[in-house]
């Protein structure tokens, strides 16, 4: 059973429709949420924890319905909000264990899981400080804290990652790669960076202005394609040229071209045409790889398809 599931799923303002009829079901996993700020991802968020309800369409969360049974579904949910919620006069030992309390957790296992928490996000040496003093980086790790001290099946992450500098950000994608592997919660990660998917997640979702462009595998999306990506030093257009007029398709970026076989052409033949190209033109060759899709490629294929009237996204 998916993990959560949605069916024509839409949020309408008065000015904007925030989500437009999605349709999607999520495996168990590390799962990235990702589109540019204002794509709808937060209030795709909000709708599947049941804090907001949709224009049209439903959708079940662990098998609850997020129009009539949130509170429910609340019970297993962990939720990190992107803006800076946290009570500076408490510190996080008081914090996280209030925020275990509200889950229904009594009193003296609310300290003790506030404890472990506050352990696993890095933060117990400082888990009496008070939260005023905190750094972006430790604010970021007290939440992720409360937002697994219920022991949740599946946690929600809205731009975690937010305002850190690299450093913090590495060790904050570390923290959720771990919490997804060794403690076997579904994560969903909201955020506007590439890098951070292709590093951290499983499966990818991927929206834009509400709907949904790209739904399925990090790994599948990422694989190496039949395409050879060729870097030279020179004029890059002479080899492009021969090795059009040899059959190939070939494209030029700058210093790079891209290769595809056409015409019969095998690999071994395509590596040789390339090096004689090379050769005979007086070129220096830096590299030759099998390109690999980059999640950016989703957003160029929408904006082409966009630009030809071809999108329905």
């Amino acid at each position: 059973m998916p993990v959560f599931a949605t069916n024509g799923l839409s949020k309408h303002y008065p000015s904007v429709r925030a989500l437009d009829e999605l349709t999607l079901a999520i495996e168990p996993g590390i799962v990235g949420l990702v589109g540019a700020n204002g794509a709808g991802k937060s209030t795709l968020i909000k709708l599947l924890l049941g804090l907001i309800q949709p224009t049209e369409g439903d959708a079940t969360v662990l098998g609850f319905d997020i129009r009539t049974q949130g509170l429910q579904l609340r019970q297993y949910v962990g939720y990190m909000p992107e803006h800076d919620c946290l009570p500076p006069e408490m510190n996080a030992t008081e914090f996280v264990a209030h925020m275990a309390q509200i889950s229904g957790l009594p009193a003296a296992a609310s300290r003790e899981r506030a404890s472990e928490a506050l352990r696993h996000a890095g933060l117990f040496e400082a888990r009496y400080r008070s939260i005023a003093g905190y750094s972006t980086g430790m604010k970021q790790r007290a939440k992720l804290a409360q937002a697994l001290v219920h022991d949740p099946k599946l946690v929600f992450l809205d731009e975690p990652t937010n305002g850190l500098d690299p450093a913090g950000r590495d060790d904050m994608l570390d923290l959720i790669r771990r919490t997804g592997h060794e403690m076997g919660i579904t994560i969903v990660m909201a955020t506007h960076l590439l890098g951070e998917i292709e590093r951290t997640c499983d499966q990818l979702i991927v929206i834009d202005a509400g709907r949904l462009l790209h739904q399925g595998s990090v790994a599948d999306f990422t694989a190496a394609t039949e395409t050879l990506e060729v870097e030279v030093t020179g004029d890059a257009t002479l080899l492009a040229a021969r090795l059009t007029a040899a059959g190939i398709d070939a494209t030029v970026e700058g210093q790079r071209i891209f290769v595809r076989p056409e015409g019969g052409h095998d690999e071994a033949g395509m590596f040789d045409l390339i090096r004689d190209g090379v050769v005979d033109l007086g070129l220096g060759l830096v590299r030759v790889q099998q390109r690999r899709h980059t999640l950016e490629d989703l957003f160029r294929i929408d904006s082409s398809d966009a630009a030809d009237g071809t999108s329905d996204a």
